[in-house]
């Protein structure tokens, strides 16, 4: 049987971006990835806006909680996808990096957000395609 491949998905603040990644990767991918997400400077809570457009696809992220991205999450993971961290993410030898260039869906009006989150959709599609 095959490994399971980890994905890491990392932003900024692990509200937004790269909840609505890893909640469509855990949706689509079912149990043939395991899915983690982390951010370089975690907020609070998610982003409200982004659980409710998570909500209109059928997918409820409201479980989820920001955290911090570590050395040991990167460590775990085989491919990492960076969504505008930047320098704060670190890199591991060995490991498939990705950035998605992605607007941040803090503050921003529900139809971008929904844009956003259709994006991301799309990217999730094709990156489980090259997964299989």
């Amino acid at each position: 049987m095959p490994e399971i491949p980890t994905v890491l998905f990392v932003c900024v603040h692990n509200a937004g971006r790269s909840q609505m990644a890893a909640g469509y990767l855990r949706a689509l991918g079912e149990d043939r990835v395991r899915v983690l997400s982390a951010g370089s400077e975690p907020a609070d809570t998610l982003n409200p806006v982004a659980v409710a457009v998570m909500a209109e696809e059928g997918i409820d992220i409201t479980a989820s909680t920001p955290r911090p991205l570590t050395g040991e999450l990167a460590r775990q993971a085989d491919v990492v996808i960076t969504m505008g961290c930047g320098d704060a993410c670190p890199v591991f030898p060995g490991k498939r990096y990705e950035d998605w260039e992605l607007a941040d869906p803090a503050g921003q009006e529900i139809d971008t957000v929904r844009a956003i989150r259709d994006d991301i959709k799309d990217r999730i599609a094709a990156l489980l395609d090259e997964l299989r």
